[in-house]
């Protein structure tokens, strides 16, 4: 007989086996069920005397992750209710029972389909019902049989077997030899395993035949079920055996390597007792010496800095376990010099050091003012975020992003808001990051592990609240190493960064002080997930006006300085710095503007060091001298478009821009070619315009069947610069139109919006710098759409005075004002 237990892989009792079925006699049988079961109580049965009383009808019971073998005692604890029912009825009357594995062993309520179909006839041994309404029962394995379906409408689950008969092998050299095969395997997994094997294989030596022996030796096998229903499908016992002896020559390598396994540990754990022993030996040595006094000396003011900087509990924690680690390591070693690094970092970063805010209101007022020259509305909603502070210092701070054109001054707002709340500042560049680790820091196991972007901020403004500046937000990249806008949403939500992990702390540490501020240029480059954490505040150009304040409050002034001149030693006129402003710069911010007034400077410069002068007025006249042929000049508006050109506004990140439109009508069948490197909205707005064209050919006074007989060819000079946006509608529609009608558009009027099929012109963004840069250019009427009109309070009034806006809600307003 065969006994299966839960701890042990593989165990047999050698009992003598008793012939017949048990008597059932009264009180044998209250012994039976009244017990539970045990392993100490013999319990044999002759599977041959009982074949032939077992029913064709019977009760099913499927076992999760167990499959029975023929002589197989298994003890089942059974939970599911129609389980316990068929238990119950075939207990009640033959106590035979047939036992079949599921295939999913998730399935609670299997089907007839959920089981296989091959399994055992169970004889129930001994039952009994537990409180809890649940049964133990133990079972042994009579022979295998086949389901042949199932009952209909019975109480219980019920099915119709049919007994499979054992085949007989024929014992032969080669048998023989499989069979001694098998013996030597399960003697050598039970000597790996350290399990007793005199009592086992004494029982294995007297099981000749091989389809009982490896049934014998699979019911005790540490196997899959899957793995079992195949040897209890397998009914030609020479190839059950074979299989049987595949899987205990891969349990004896399993076995054989945990046993290398453990000698290996054993032996480590020997080395590492040899090494502390020596390391301590080597410890007192030194004391006697005195060269191990700069060590402990570390060691303690490591030890007293970490309890003064007020580390969190868990960080106490990692540190006092490092502490402990370093203490025990030879001074030398590469590890020592790892764990003194991230102890270092622990007493460096201010995990309680804040700086004190000052938040008055009239002097940030007056701060901004001084460092900032008109952003009327972003110095208002910087004031109103420093109120909301003074009156709630507890409040999650809002995360502010500023978003504008390069050279506009969005860094340098985020110093003076530093500067206003008297707290410590650091800039984070994000342009061209790809690697997550440049965020969230490197894990101590690499070779040069540091910590983040983030942590070291911290560290260098060494307080616990600095204002940090994430810039150019817009050009974070992601490859295989990672995403570092993922990592930036948990250090940029309010909600998650007073528990931020560095991947080189692996302690958590708190943001929530810490004001967040960002800076973009394209705000649709921005992650949508970063951005729903921002808020975002626009920054347009400035008009020529302001840059020539700027440039006389704090441009000149800056490079005078950085050229080592005084200002008793040049002067630039106003009409100078607008020549300057006109002919050699043309973007929205300031940067190419100060490079020029730096050139100037340093021509200057020269001059007086080589004492050619002591004082120089910089007139128009001098500025070609100076800095050469103008870039940009008036004269390239055309006075008189030719018919198939319409001059538009654009967006661009460094600004407005003037984009002038042509179409060209040729013979042919109706094709459009579009060219200009224009991206897919812009392609889309063509076919839109030409579209609506082509239906209201009567009323624009077209002819209608123009498609069949012209081909237009759609082109936007400078075609080696990529073009996109859905803000040429318009443009393009007058274009065409002019072209079709042989008729000029007007050529002082410039317009930007985008069309629908109905002709409607549709609002678009980026206003204030198209308007700029069509007072650039010298263009008097600006036609943009209706909706738009809200955006021109955001446009200084000097600037509207120099031009006429003519706002529309359908493109027929268009033709009526540039034709």
């Amino acid at each position: 007989m065969v006994k299966k237990k839960d701890d042990e892989n593989f165990e047999i009792e050698d009992k003598p086996k008793k012939r017949g079925r048990p008597k059932k006699s009264a009180a044998k049988e209250t012994k039976i069920v009244d017990s539970v079961p045990t392993e100490q109580e013999e319990i044999f049965i002759n599977e041959q005397a009982l074949l032939n009383e077992v029913p064709h009808e019977i009760g099913l019971l499927s076992l999760r992750e167990n499959v029975l073998f023929n002589s197989m005692i298994m003890p089942i604890y059974e939970t599911r209710e129609s389980g316990i029912a068929v238990i119950e009825k075939a207990y009640n009357s033959s106590k035979f029972i047939f036992i079949t594995a599921q295939k999913d062993s998730f399935v609670d309520e299997p089907k007839i389909n959920d089981l296989y179909a091959i399994g055992t006839v169970g004889l129930i041994l001994r039952m009994v019902k537990l409180p809890n309404g649940h049964i133990k029962a133990l079972i042994q394995g009579i022979s295998r049989a086949k389901c042949l379906g199932e009952i209909a409408k019975a109480e219980y689950p019920q099915v119709f077997i049919e007994l499979i008969k054992e085949k007989t092998a024929d014992i032969n050299p080669e048998v023989t030899a499989r069979i001694r095969l098998a013996r030597e395997y399960s003697e050598k997994i039970l000597q790996l395993r350290g399990v007793p094997i005199a009592e086992i294989m004494a029982i294995l030596m007297q099981v000749d035949e091989p389809g009982k022996l490896a049934d014998l030796i699979a019911s005790n096998m540490r196997i899959k079920a899957d793995e079992a229903q195949v040897m209890l499908e397998c009914l030609d016992p020479v190839e059950r055996l074979n299989i049987v002896i595949k899987h205990l020559l891969k349990e004896v390598e399993i076995a054989d390597l945990q046993a290398k396994i453990q000698n290996i540990a054993r032996e480590g754990m020997d080395k590492a007792q040899k090494t502390y022993y020596l390391r301590e030996q080597i410890k007192a040595i030194r004391s006697e010496l005195g060269e191990n006094a700069n060590m402990d000396e570390e060691l303690d003011t490591l030890r007293e800095n970490l309890e003064k900087i007020g580390l969190s509990k868990e960080a106490k924690a990692e540190a006092k376990k490092q502490l402990y680690r370093l203490s025990n390591m030879g001074v030398d070693s590469a590890e020592a010099n790892v764990v003194r690094t991230y102890l270092d970092w622990l007493v460096e970063l201010p995990w309680k050091k804040t700086t004190k805010d000052i938040l008055d209101i009239a002097k940030a007022k007056k701060l901004l003012d001084a460092d900032h020259y008109g952003l009327t509305k972003i110095k208002d909603r910087i004031l109103e975020f420093l109120s909301v502070r003074k009156l709630n210092p507890q409040s999650k701070a809002t995360i502010l992003c500023f978003v504008g054109p390069p050279g506009v001054g969005k860094t340098s707002l985020g110093r003076s808001i530093a500067k206003a709340m008297n707290r410590k500042f650091q800039r984070i560049s994000l342009g061209g990051m790809r690697d997550e680790a440049e965020i969230r820091g490197h894990r101590r196991t690499y070779v040069g592990a540091m910590p983040g972007r983030i942590i070291q901020a911290m560290k260098n403004a060494g307080t616990k609240n600095p204002v940090i500046v994430l810039d150019e937000i817009d050009k974070l990249g992601n490859d295989f190493r990672g995403d570092p806008s993922s990592a930036l949403l948990e250090a940029l939500d309010p909600e998650q960064n007073s528990h931020f992990s560095d991947h080189y702390l692996n302690v958590e540490f708190d943001l929530s002080k810490v004001l967040f501020l960002c800076t973009a240029n394209n705000i649709d480059s921005i992650p949508h997930a970063l951005r729903d954490r921002m808020e975002i505040i626009r920054i347009s150009g400035y008009t020529e006006l302001e840059k020539l304040a700027i440039v006389k409050s704090y441009i000149l002034k800056r490079q005078i300085l950085d050229n080592g001149l005084t200002e008793k030693q040049i002067k630039i006129t106003d009409n100078s710095i607008k020549k300057v402003i006109r002919e050699y710069t043309r973007e929205a911010g300031l940067r190419n503007l100060e490079r020029e007034i730096g050139a100037i400077c340093r021509k200057v410069a020269r001059k007086v060091a080589e004492h050619e002068i002591t004082y120089c007025s910089v007139t128009p006249k001098m500025i070609e001298e100076l800095l050469g042929a103008p870039r940009f000049l008036e004269e390239e508006r055309e006075k008189k478009l030719l018919p198939g050109v319409a001059t538009g506004l654009a967006w661009t990140q460094s600004g407005g821009d003037v984009l002038f439109v042509e179409v060209s009508k040729m013979k042919g069948k109706g094709a459009v070619q579009i060219t200009g490197q224009l991206g897919d909205v812009m392609k889309e707005s063509c076919q839109a315009a030409v579209s609506y064209i082509r239906s209201h050919a009567d009323i624009l006074k077209v002819e209608e069947d123009f498609y069949e007989k012209y081909d237009l060819h759609i082109h936007v000079p400078e075609g080696a610069t990529p073009k996109d946006g859905p803000s040429a509608g318009v443009t393009l529609f007058a274009a065409i139109l002019s072209s079709l009608l042989d008729v000029s558009a007007k050529s002082e009027y410039c317009m930007t919006g985008e069309i629908t099929l109905r002709g409607r012109v549709l609002p678009v963004g980026g206003i204030k710098e198209k308007i700029l840069a069509a007072v650039t250019r010298g263009l008097k009427d600006v036609i943009i759409p209706k909706q738009n009109m809200k955006d021109l309070e955001d446009i200084p009034a000097e600037l509207l005075e120099k031009i006429t806006v003519h706002p529309v809600t359908h493109v027929d307003d268009v033709r009526k004002l540039i034709f």
